[in-house]
C-alpha cells in the first residue's frame, strides 16, 4: 500500500511551536488525531488540522480507503524560510526581528488486519 501524503508550505508559524502540536498525533488513528487537534488551544492547531483533513480526504478519494482504517505514520514540521523585518531602536540601533515559518508533512498509512 502506497504512503497517503500530504504537504503544507510555508506555514507562518515556526517550526519549534508547530512541533508541539504534531507531536501529539504521530502514531495516533486518523479520527483520535482528527478529535485531539479540534480541542488543541494552540495557534498551530488549526492549520495542521486543515492538512490532517486533506490527507484523509486524499486517501478516500484517490485510494478509496476508508479513514478508520488509516493512521498517522509520520508527521513533522521543517524550517522554512525566514523573513527578516527591522525595526529601528534608540540611538540609531537596529533590531532585527525574525518571522519565522514551516514546513509540515503528514504521511498516512492503512493499518493492516
Amino acid at each position: 500500500m502506497a504512503d497517503i501524503r500530504a504537504q503544507l508550505r510555508f506555514l507562518s508559524f515556526s517550526a519549534q511551536k508547530v512541533r508541539l502540536v504534531v507531536d501529539l498525533v504521530r502514531g495516533k488513528d486518523a479520527n483520535t488525531a482528527l478529535e485531539m487537534l479540534r480541542f488543541v488551544p494552540n495557534g498551530a492547531a488549526q492549520p495542521v488540522l486543515k492538512l490532517l483533513k486533506s490527507a484523509v480526504a486524499n486517501a478516500e478519494e484517490n485510494f478509496g480507503i476508508s479513514r478508520d482504517d488509516l493512521y498517522v505514520a509520520t508527521i513533522f514540521a521543517d524550517e522554512a524560510p525566514t523573513r527578516k523585518w527591522r525595526r529601528f531602536g534608540a540611538r540609531g540601533r537596529f533590531k532585527p526581528l525574525l518571522r519565522r515559518s514551516s514546513h509540515v508533512t503528514v504521511v498516512l498509512r492503512e493499518r493492516e488486519a
